[in-house]
Order: structure tokens, then sequence, then C-alpha cells
């Protein structure tokens, strides 16, 4: 194990940096009162009546339960949506005891490996649950002979290793769908009868290799998963949490599965943390109390399709009677971070990446600085085996300036180090040739095709000037084989370019906008590592 680089440190480090506040700068509300001053220097104000909550990304589909409770409590949650394990590593640093009250997430079971994060909440409440699932398509479901209240970890482990089945799943480094995922299938496929050890881990690597096979998808976050398996007909199925898989999808779209042996649930619990002030703990006190309300649960898991926790209330029709077996989460931290550092670097496909990088003369000085730097950071967080590419451009692509380099397991240091190394060399000039250059990528990466997650980084700063205009691009595309096609590009907004022109090349092949206008450039590079 790489443990000089496990996803958890790094996570961390550049938490404490530029993602981290330009998160929660952005995201965090205003108003009046006392003011409690971060480590920038701009206070995070706080207001009467107003509960500061970070909450996992999927809770947005709560929305219209608060808003009613603020009409008959009076209290206004203000919500700020990151990922899971993210909001894990603001409450560790202490950056959320600055900015929030509460937090609201999935699961606090990562949160509770370390003793001292976890001494930073209290009062934890659970609201409502979901257990991870497969979502299959039923064509798939009846070509295996399968009856879905019977299917075991074992069996979809024997489908994938036979080539049978496919699957998309979200990162486990940054969704907690993803993580109770990866903790399911390794608690499911080594037979552990308690709480996950490295023993159970290291005697399931060989038929965790073999199921990582079948990822065909993954992503940063559910929503972009779902999207991105709408648009393939080669991935069979969906992991992901059971109120998702239901809400994403049309009735009979998906046959969901829940493995009978076992599978890990998200139970949502609402947490004080410790530093809260006395008024905000009791509006949190007040606003679970509400939420737990038999009238409100049963309004929850009609909306949400999620499971209501309090005794008498029946789950939404939609919902399959509860006979899952729950599995514990791993013993300790060690053993958690054991595992997803396994997930990066042995067990899943690994990741090929063409970074297409503008720099055209407007890139000059502190821009082009600025890219370099992000480019240094987000070494840091590369995988063994992946293969990354720096195409820079201009006018043109600059082609004497293009570098590949693989990561390798055996001395992933050298080749971090020259990644840097020619990251340092990139240089302004030329025009803004678009169009062009996302298409030599396109030819790059359909040279030598592999069992990859492959995808396009587009980083610029302005409009297209020159090479070909956007009609040239899109006939172009629509030209690529089937495969070819299903490499997204993400662009990042940046500088002075424009939102339309990224925005029509995102949806046109599949990928997603990134702004850095509002934040930073390397916040925006780290955010799309969630989707390669």
């Amino acid at each position: 194990m790489r443990t000089s680089k496990t996803p958890r440190a790094r996570l961390l480090r550049r938490t404490f940096a530029a993602l981290g506040l330009a998160l929660l700068v952005t995201a965090t509300g205003s108003s009046c009162d006392t003011d409690r001053t971060g480590p920038d220097g701009e206070g995070a104000k706080i207001v009467p009546g107003v509960l500061r909550v970070l909450a996992s990304s999927e809770l947005t589909d709560m929305e219209p339960v608060l808003d009613t409770a603020m009409r008959t409590t009076g209290i206004q949650v203000r919500p700020t949506y990151v990922g899971t394990l993210d909001a894990v590593e603001q409450i560790a640093s202490g950056r959320a005891d600055k900015e929030y009250d509460a937090i609201w997430l999935s699961s606090n079971d990562y949160l509770r490996l370390d003793p001292d994060t976890a001494r930073r909440i209290t009062a934890e409440t659970p609201i409502m649950t979901s257990p991870v699932a497969l979502g299959v398509r039923p064509a798939t479901v009846t070509r295996l002979g399968w009856d879905p209240a019977k299917v075991t970890w074992s069996q979809l482990h024997r489908a994938v290793a036979d080539g049978k089945l496919s699957y998309g799943m979200t990162d486990p480094k940054r969704s907690n769908s993803g993580f109770s995922a990866l903790v399911s299938v390794a608690s499911g496929l080594s037979g552990a009868q308690s709480a996950l050890t490295g023993a159970d881990v290291r005697r399931a690597t060989p038929k965790l290799k073999e199921f990582f096979t079948g990822q065909k998808l993954t992503s940063g976050s559910s929503g972009w998963l779902a999207a991105a398996y709408g648009r393939r007909d080669d991935v069979d199925a969906l992991v992901n949490y059971e109120s998702v898989l239901l809400s994403s999808f049309q009735s009979g779209e998906l046959t969901v599965i829940r493995p009978t042996d076992g599978v890990v649930t998200a139970d949502y619990p609402l947490s004080v943390l410790t530093s809260a002030r006395p008024e905000a703990k009791d509006a949190a006190r007040r606003l679970t109390a509400y939420l737990r309300s038999p009238e409100v649960q049963e309004r929850i898991t009609g909306a949400t399709l999620r499971r209501p926790v309090v005794p008498g209330v029946r789950p939404a029709s939609a919902l399959a009677r509860d006979l899952r077996r729950e599995l514990p989460f791993p013993g300790s931290r060690a053993v958690a971070d054991g595992l997803l550092d396994a997930y990066d670097n042995t067990l899943r496909r690994p990741s090929r990446t063409v970074y297409v990088l503008d720099t055209s003369g407007s890139m000059s000085g502190e821009r082009l600085e600025r890219l370099k730097t992000a480019l240094a950071e987000l070494t840091g967080d590369f995988r063994d085996r992946e293969e990354v590419t720096l195409m820079p451009f201009g006018s043109a692509v600059k082609k004497s300036e293009v570098r590949t380099h693989t990561v390798d397991p055996a001395s992933p240091q050298k080749t971090l180090d020259a990644i840097r190394s020619d990251a340092g060399k990139l240089s302004a000039s030329g025009g803004t040739a678009i169009y062009s250059s996302v298409q030599e990528a396109y030819r790059f990466l359909g040279r030598s095709p592999g069992d990859t997650f492959t995808s396009i980084v587009l980083m610029t700063d302005g409009e297209n000037t020159d090479g070909d205009p956007a009609t040239a691009f899109d006939a172009f595309y629509r030209s690529l084989p089937a495969e070819q096609k299903r490499t997204p590009v993400f662009p990042i907004l940046f500088g002075d370019s424009d939102r339309g022109e990224l925005d029509h090349i995102a949806s046109l092949t599949g990928g997603q906008l990134f702004d850095a206008t509002k934040g930073s450039l390397d916040g925006a590079f780290e955010e799309i590592r969630g989707y390669q």
C-alpha cells in the first residue's frame, strides 16, 4: 500500500487549501449579528433563527420539506451541499466549527472512525434510511435468470467475472454511496462475519479485482452518473442508494436488487456540532423532532423514497419489504483508508486522461502561473497505472510539447515529478483553437484504445479564435465510433472563456462544465477527479 499517498491524506491536505476555501466561501450565506472570522480573514456571520447545515449533496431533494419546516417551526435551514467524505474532512480540520451549526450527512460511520473528529459532533439522530442497492435493466435480470429477491454478492461477482454484467458506481473517495457500495461488496465477497478487517480485504482482493472489471462508469455525483447511464446502452446496472435508483428512473426501467448477504445503509443523522451556540443546538433539537414526527416521516418517504425511521410509519408503496441484512462498517480508519487506497490503485480500472490546456497568449503571466500551480497540486492525486497526457494548445495543438506519462506503481514519485516538470515548462503564445484541439485529443485516444476510464479535460481562458468552428467539431464528434463517443469532455470555465461554447461541448459529449471563475482553478481540477 502507498501509505504516503493515501486518498484520505491527499484529500485532507487539499481541503485545507483552495478547494475547501472555495466551496465554503462561495456556498455559505451572509447576514447579520455575531461574526466568526475564518482563516481567510472573512467573517462567517450568524443569523438568529437560521441553522447553518453542512449537508450531503443528495439531500437537495429535502428542500421542500425544509421549506415547510420553516413555516411550521420558524427554523430556517441554510444548507451547504458537498460530498459526504469531503464534508468529513472539513469537520476533521475544524473548518466546519467556524462555518456551521450542524451536519446532515448520509452517514457518520466514517467520521466516527477517528475519535478526535467524532468528538466534534453530538446529538446524532437518524432521520431516514436508504440501503445500497443495484438497479439492473430488466432484460439483464431475465438473461441471467435471477430472482431479484435472492441475489447475492457472489452471484453478482460471478456474472461480472463471466463478462455478463457491467455497471456504474460513484467514486468512493467523494461519494458515500460509492464508499458504502465498496464496503458492501468487500464484506460480501470476503465472507466477513463481523466488522471488515485488513485480512478480510486481502482475502477478497482477487474477487474484488474481478468485480471491478465490470465497472464501466464512474462519477463524482449520483445525478451525473444516472444521466451518463441513460446515454449508454452497454452498461447493465447502477450501484447506488435504493432511493436514488427509484427516484432517478421511471417505474420499470430498472429492477432494484438488494443483495441478500448484506449491504451498508445510509441513516442520514442530523448531528449538532459541539461548537454550536446554545440557540442553534435548541433549533436543531426542534427541527429533529419535527422531521421525526409521523406525518413528516410519511411525507419524507413519499417524496424521497427513503425509508422512515419512526415505528408505525409505513414506507412509500414503491419500496419493497425490507429484508436486507445490515453489514458492519470497517473496524478502524486504517482498514477504511486501506480499502479506499486499494480501490484507487489496485482494484479499479485505470484512468486515461488528456488535459487539453490553453497556453495561448492571453494566458501569459498570472493565469499561466495559476495553471502550473494547479497541475502541480493535482499530481498528488494521480493513481497507480493512470495515463496522463498534457496537450497544450494555442493557435493549434503544440505537438512538440505534448507529453504522456503513466504512473508506475513501482516508482510513482518519478512519474509525478516528471509531470510537474512538464507542467512547469508550459509557455504562453498564439491564439485559441478550442475545437481543433479537442478533436486532436479524441484522435490521440483513438490511436491506442484500452480498457480504461477515458476522459478529456479542457481548460481555456478565452473564446475560440483559430482552427475549426463549433459546427466542424459537432460533425467530427458525430462521426466518431460509438466507443469513442463515450469519452466525455469536462471543460473548465476560467478567465474570459465563453460559457456557452464550453457548455455546448460538455452537453454534446456527455461531460460536465466546472466553473473556476468563482473559486480556484486547482479546486475545479480536483472536483473533476471524481469523474475520471
